[in-house]
C-alpha cells in the first residue's frame, strides 16, 4: 500500500487520510474500478478527495464505512454542479425501495440519503467548487426535504389514527434555514401554527392533535440511529420560548405578537419562511404579522436594545477568552453582521418592500442599492461574511458539530489556515483579526452603544438593609434572562412599576428577601413585560404578591415552580370562597382512582394550601377560619387517598388539633386507626410519606394509639374497649377530648366508646392535680429553656390554655373537640365567667396568630419565637405591630392573663 502512504503524507492530516484509505481499500467492492484509479481521476481532482478526508473525520468515516458514496461522488454529474431540490428528491426515492420505505425503520433511508448528500456538499466546498450561496442553499434544501418527509409521514399517520381536523399545520423556518443559509451543523429553528381552534372529538381538541403531531416530529428528529442524525430541531424561538406550547392557532399567534411580542422576536421573524405543511397558512401568518415585523414607526431605543442583547451574548454566552476567536458570536463575528442587516431591515422595511428578504447577503445588497449603508461598508461586510462563514464551515465540517470557535492549538490553527488557502497560521489569524475588526467598527457606527445597564433612577433604596444587593436585584428584575433581552414596552412597564413596587416593599417586614423572591418569580413567569403590565394595572395584585413573598418563603417557592397559579387563584371569586370537606371531595373524586390520581391529589392540596394562605394574608379569615379551612382540606385529602388505596373498611379517628378542626400550617395529622387488619393503614401511611414532584401530603401521626409506637397500628373496637377500661393513662383519656370520626364503618361505635370512657374521667381523684402534673412534665421535656420564647409550652402558653379548657370539660362532661367551641359551652354552662372566657379567647387568639404567622413562612411546625432580634422585628411587623417591643409586651400580657386563669380554675382547685 505504498501509494496510500505516499498520498497521505502529502495531505494536511496524514494519519487520518492513511487510515481512511486503508479502510476503504479493505471494504472496496471487487467489481469496482481500482480505488487508486478513482482517487487519481476524481472529477474534482485528486487533491479534493484527499483534502476532504484530511479535514472531515465524519465524512471520512462515512465514506470508509460505505465505499458506494465515493463511487457515487466519482460520477462527473454528481459533483460538477449544485443540485436542485427535484434532483435531490429523485435520489431519495432511488435510495428507498419504494415510496413508503423512506419512513421505515426510524427513517433509515432518509438518514442514509442525508449523510451522503452532506459528504457531497462538503467535498464541493473543500475543493472550492461551490461558492457560499450554493453550499448554504443546498444544505437548507436537505433540511427542508427532511422536515417535509417527517411531517408528511406523521401527519398522514395521525389523521388515520385520530381523525382529520378541519385545519392544517404550517411549519415556518426562522434563523439560517429561513434565510436559506444553513451551515454544516446548524440547528433548524422552527415555529408551528395551525389555522383555527376546534374539537376533533369530545376528548381531543385541534390543539391537542397538532401538539401530538409536533411531538412526533420532534421525537423523530431527536431519536438517534446507526445511519446518523437528521437535524437538531429548535423550537425555542416560538412564543413564550420553552415555556410556551409547541403549536398555536393563527389567532393565538396574532394575539401573542400583538400584545407581548418583543424586539428580538421581530428580528427573528424577518427570516420567517414557510417550508412544510400548508404554504397558504404560512403566507397568511407572515402577512398578518407584517406590521409587527416591519413597523412604520420603529421604537426609538431599538439600537440600544440590540446593543444590549449583543453585550449579554458576549458576557454570558461567549466569555472574555473567546471574544476574538468565536467567528459567530464574538466581537466582529457573523452575528454582528446579521444584527446590522436586520436592524436596517427593521427600520426601513415598511417603506421599502424589497428589503423584506430573509437572506442576509441579498438583504445587504438591497441596503446598498438604497444607499442605506455606504457602498464600501457593503463590500467590507460581504467580504467579512463570506470569510467568517467559510471559516465556520471548515470548523464544522470536521465532525459536523456545532462549533464556531477557532482552536488555540498551534497545529489545529495551522491545519485550519492551510485548509482555507493561507500559507501559514499567522497569515490566517491576521486576516481573521482584520475582518472582525472591520465588522466591529461598522457595528459600532450603525448600532450605537447603549448604557451598560438599566438605572433605577432616583427612587430611594433606603428601605433595604443591603442597598448594593437590592440595586442589583432591581436591575435583574428589569432585565430579561441572558437568552433574550428587554423590549421597549417591557422597560416602560417596569419604569411604571418601580415606584409602586418600592412603596409596597417599604410596608413589609423583609424588603430584601421579598425583592429577591420577586426576581425569581419574574424569571419563572416568562413574559416579563406582561407580568409588569399586569401588576401596574392591578395594584391590589401587586400588594398581594409582595405580601405573600414576605409572609411565606414556602408560597414564593411554590409560585416560582408554578407561576400560572397566581392568576389562576386570584381570578374570579376563587379567593372569596371557604370550601368544606364535601366541596373538596367532589373535586378530588373526579380525579379517579388510578395511580396517577395520587399526584393530582398532591397537586390539588398544594394549590389549595396556597389559596388558603393568600386568603390568610388578605385577612379574609380569622385564625379559627384559616385553621378550619386547612383541617377541612386535610380531611378530604386523607379520605380521598384512602379511597384510592381501597381502604374503605379502615376507620380513621382524628385527634389533637385535627380532631378539633383547627390545624395550622405544617402540622401533622394525629389519628387512630380502627379495624381488623394493619395493611390498609400501613399502605395509607406509606403512600402519604412518599415524596413527589407535586408536593407532599400532610404527615399522619398514629403515635397516640394504645402503647404508642410499641402497640399495633390498627386496633379492633374490642381491643380499644379493653385497653381504655384498664390500662389507659389519664393523658390518653384526655386526648379523647378531641376525638372525631373521619371515615370508616366503625366511626360511630368508636365515638360512643370514646365518650363513655372520657366521661368517667370526672371520677378520677385529684383530676386537676394530675393534669397539672402532665403540663409540668411537658414543659420539662419539650421546653427550649427560654420561657419567653416557648409560646406553646411556656408559662401561659397555648398548651396551658388548652389544658385549662380540657380539664374543665372533663370535670363537667362537656363534649366538644374544638377549643373555641368548648370554651363557649363552658361559659354558657356557667363553668367559666363571661369576662374570663373573653380574656382566654383573646389571649389564645394572639398566640395562635403568632403560631400561624411563624409556620406559614416555611410551612413547618414551629412552637417558639425566634431568638434573633432581627427575626423578632420581622415577626412583629408581620403580625401588624410597629415595633417588636410592643408585640413582646402584648404577648407577655396575654400569657400572664392565661396563666392567671389557669391558676384560678385549675391550680387552686388542684391544691
Amino acid at each position: 500500500m505504498d501509494w496510500i502512504r505516499k498520498k497521505a503524507a502529502a495531505s494536511l492530516n496524514p494519519s487520518q487520510v492513511e487510515q481512511t484509505l486503508l479502510q476503504l481499500e479493505r471494504n472496496w467492492p471487487a467489481t469496482a474500478r481500482p480505488l487508486v484509479d478513482l482517487v487519481e481521476h476524481f472529477p474534482l481532482g485528486e487533491a479534493a478527495v484527499l483534502h476532504l478526508f484530511a479535514v472531515s473525520s465524519v465524512c471520512a468515516a462515512r465514506v470508509a464505512r460505505e465505499p458506494g458514496i465515493l463511487l457515487w461522488l466519482a460520477q462527473p454529474e454528481v459533483c460538477g454542479a449544485p443540485r436542485a431540490g427535484a434532483q435531490m428528491a429523485e435520489d431519495l426515492r432511488a435510495e428507498a425501495d419504494n415510496s413508503h420505505s423512506v419512513n421505515a425503520e426510524n427513517f433509515r433511508a432518509l438518514r442514509r440519503w442525508k449523510g451522503r448528500e452532506m459528504v457531497r456538499i462538503a467535498s464541493r466546498e473543500v475543493a472550492d467548487a461551490a461558492d457560499l450561496e450554493e453550499t448554504t442553499a443546498e444544505l437548507s434544501q436537505i433540511a427542508e426535504i427532511c422536515i417535509r418527509r417527517v411531517f408528511d409521514y406523521w401527519n398522514i399517520q395521525l389523521r388515520q389514527e385520530l381523525g382529520s381536523p378541519q385545519s392544517e399545520l404550517a411549519i415556518l423556518a426562522l434563523g439560517k434555514l429561513g434565510g436559506r443559509e444553513l451551515n454544516h451543523s446548524s440547528d433548524v429553528d422552527l415555529i408551528l401554527v395551525y389555522n383555527e381552534e376546534g374539537q376533533l372529538s369530545p376528548q381531543l381538541s385541534y390543539h391537542q392533535f397538532f401538539n401530538r403531531l409536533a411531538e412526533k416530529i420532534l421525537e423523530s428528529f431527536a431519536t438517534p440511529a446507526p445511519e446518523g442524525p437528521l437535524f437538531r430541531v429548535d423550537l425555542r424561538l416560538r412564543p413564550e420560548g420553552s415555556a410556551g406550547p409547541l403549536v398555536r392557532s393563527l389567532e393565538s399567534m396574532e394575539h401573542y405578537y400583538g400584545g407581548f411580542g418583543e424586539t428580538w422576536e421581530r428580528l427573528a421573524l424577518i427570516k420567517g419562511r414557510g417550508i412544510a405543511g400548508s404554504r397558504e397558512l404560512a403566507y397568511e401568518f407572515m402577512r398578518q404579522l407584517q406590521p409587527f415585523v416591519y413597523p412604520k414607526s420603529p421604537t426609538p431605543d431599538l439600537l440600544d436594545e440590540i446593543a444590549h442583547i449583543k453585550r449579554r451574548i458576549e458576557r454570558d454566552v461567549v466569555g472574555q477568552s473567546r471574544l476574538g476567536r468565536d467567528v459567530k458570536l464574538g466581537r466582529g463575528g457573523i452575528r454582528e453582521i446579521e444584527f446590522v442587516v436586520q436592524t436596517l431591515q427593521f427600520v426601513h422595511g415598511a417603506r421599502h418592500a424589497f428589503l423584506q428578504e430573509p437572506n442576509t447577503l441579498q438583504a445587504l445588497h438591497g441596503l446598498g442599492e438604497l444607499e442605506l449603508i455606504p457602498r464600501k461598508e457593503v463590500v467590507d461586510l460581504e467580504r467579512a461574511y463570506r470569510f467568517l462563514r467559510r471559516t465556520e464551515h471548515r470548523l464544522q465540517i470536521e465532525a459536523e458539530e456545532q462549533t464556531h470557535t477557532v482552536p488555540t492549538g498551534a497545529e489545529q490553527v495551522r491545519r485550519l489556515g492551510l485548509s482555507l488557502g493561507f500559507a501559514s497560521a499567522e497569515k490566517f489569524q491576521r486576516a481573521l483579526e482584520q475582518e472582525m475588526l472591520a465588522v466591529r467598527a461598522i457595528f459600532r457606527r450603525v448600532i450605537a452603544e447603549a448604557p451598560a445597564r438599566e438605572e433605577i433612577g432616583a427612587i430611594s433604596l433606603d428601605i433595604f438593609r443591603d442597598r448594593a444587593v437590592a440595586e442589583r436585584a432591581m436591575v435583574d428584575l428589569g432585565q430579561a434572562p441572558s437568552s433574550a433581552h428587554v423590549s421597549r414596552r417591557t422597560r416602560q412597564a417596569f419604569r411604571k412599576l418601580q415606584p409602586l413596587l418600592l412603596t409596597q416593599l417599604a410596608r413589609v417586614a423583609d424588603p430584601d428577601g421579598s425583592l429577591t423572591r420577586l426576581v425569581r418569580f419574574a424569571e419563572a413567569y416568562g413574559l416579563r413585560g406582561r407580568l409588569f403590565e399586569l401588576l401596574v394595572t392591578n395594584p391590589r395584585l401587586l400588594e398581594l404578591l409582595v405580601k405573600t413573598f414576605d409572609a411565606s418563603r414556602f408560597a414564593a417557592d411554590w409560585l416560582v415552580r408554578h407561576p400560572h397559579l397566581l392568576e389562576e387563584i386570584t381570578r374570579g371569586r376563587e379567593l372569596d370562597r371557604s370550601l368544606e370537606v364535601a366541596d373538596h371531595l367532589a373535586r378530588l373524586r373526579s380525579f379517579g382512582k388510578s395511580a396517577s390520581a395520587l399526584d393530582r391529589v398532591r397537586a390539588y392540596r398544594q394549590r389549595e394550601i396556597l389559596r388558603i394562605l393568600l386568603r390568610d394574608i388578605l385577612g379574609l379569615g380569622n385564625v379559627a377560619a384559616i385553621c378550619r379551612e386547612q383541617s377541612e382540606l386535610s380531611e378530604a385529602c386523607l379520605i380521598c387517598v384512602n379511597e384510592i388505596l381501597g381502604g374503605e373498611e379502615l376507620t380513621i379517628i382524628a385527634l389533637g388539633k385535627f380532631g378539633g378542626g383547627e390545624i395550622s400550617y405544617g402540622a401533622d395529622l394525629d389519628v387512630l386507626f380502627v379495624g381488623e387488619e394493619n395493611r390498609p393503614a400501613q399502605n395509607l401511611l406509606t403512600t402519604i410519606a412518599q415524596p413527589s414532584a407535586e408536593g407532599a401530603l400532610r404527615q399522619v401521626d398514629a403515635r397516640l394509639r394504645p402503647e404508642g409506637d410499641k402497640g399495633p397500628l390498627v386496633g379492633s373496637l374490642e381491643s380499644y374497649r379493653h385497653y381504655y377500661a384498664g390500662r389507659a393513662q389519664l393523658w390518653e383519656v384526655q386526648a379523647l377530648t378531641r376525638a372525631r370520626s373521619i371515615t370508616g364503618p366503625l366511626g360511630k361505635e368508636f365515638m360512643v366508646l370514646a365518650k363513655s370512657v372520657w366521661r368517667q374521667a370526672d371520677q378520677v381523684p385529684d383530676l386537676f392535680a394530675k393534669i397539672d402534673n402532665m403540663l409540668g412534665r411537658i414543659r420539662r421535656e419539650r421546653g427550649s429553656g427560654s420561657d419567653f420564647l416557648d409560646f406553646k409550652t411556656g408559662t401561659g402558653g397555648m398548651i396551658e390554655a388548652e389544658f385549662l379548657v380540657q380539664a374543665l370539660q372533663m370535670r363537667s362532661g362537656i363534649w366538644n373537640p374544638n377549643w373555641r367551641g368548648a370554651l363557649s359551652m363552658l361559659e354558657e354552662g356557667g363553668l367559666m365567667e363571661r369576662a374570663d372566657a373573653a380574656t382566654a379567647a383573646d389571649a389564645y387568639e394572639l398566640l395562635r396568630r403568632c403560631e400561624l404567622v411563624l409556620r406559614r413562612f416555611e410551612n413547618k411546625n414551629i412552637s417558639g419565637l425566634p431568638a434573633d432580634t432581627d427575626e423578632q422585628e420581622k415577626l412583629a411587623k408581620r403580625l401588624g405591630y410597629r415595633e417588636a417591643g410592643i408585640f413582646a409586651n402584648e404577648n407577655r400580657n396575654a400569657r400572664d392573663r392565661l396563666h392567671a386563669l389557669y391558676q384560678k380554675y385549675i391550680k387552686r382547685d388542684s391544691t
